[in-house]
């Protein structure tokens, strides 16, 4: 049986804006790829019961999540005529502004891209073992490279 790799979708902490520059200027050598589609989520500073949003704590069954996604990107590749699919989740704390999901799809023609990408976004939502629970200012001590306490 020929068994396929599977994936990690996931990085610690946020996806920064090089990484998806990166991401995209490695396709500049692909010719047969006319469109590409890139969804972006980023984390809001939502108000709940009068408190401010400051960060998600993303948390995830990780093998179970990478499993079910590389079933659906199999799915996916049956379904549009496409050339690349490139996922990536954020696990741990990404704060607000932030971002914590791409998705990134490539294809020889504009449809494609765009329709796979919007069906990945939404099966990533309903079907993948991943949740955020939202972090409020209170008391809370923000870590970052820059402030090590």
């Amino acid at each position: 049986m020929n068994e396929k790799k599977v994936r990690t979708i996931f990085v610690e902490g946020p996806i920064g804006a090089q990484f998806i520059a990166d991401s995209i200027s490695k396709h500049s050598t692909k010719k047969s790829i006319g469109a590409h589609s890139i969804f972006l989520g980023q984390v809001r500073n939502d108000r709940i019961d009068e408190k401010e949003v400051m960060a998600i704590e993303y948390t995830a069954y990780t093998d179970m999540a990478n499993e079910r996604m590389a079933e659906i990107r199999e799915e996916l590749f049956s379904k549009y005529a496409l050339t690349c699919m490139h996922i990536y989740h954020s696990l741990g704390m990404v704060k607000s502004g932030e971002l914590s999901l791409f998705v990134f799809t490539s294809s020889a023609h504009r449809n494609a891209a765009i329709d796979a990408c919007e069906e990945i976004v939404d099966r990533i939502k309903k079907e993948l073992p991943i949740w955020g629970k939202e972090l409020f200012d209170e008391g809370y001590v923000w870590k970052s490279s820059n402030n090590p306490a």
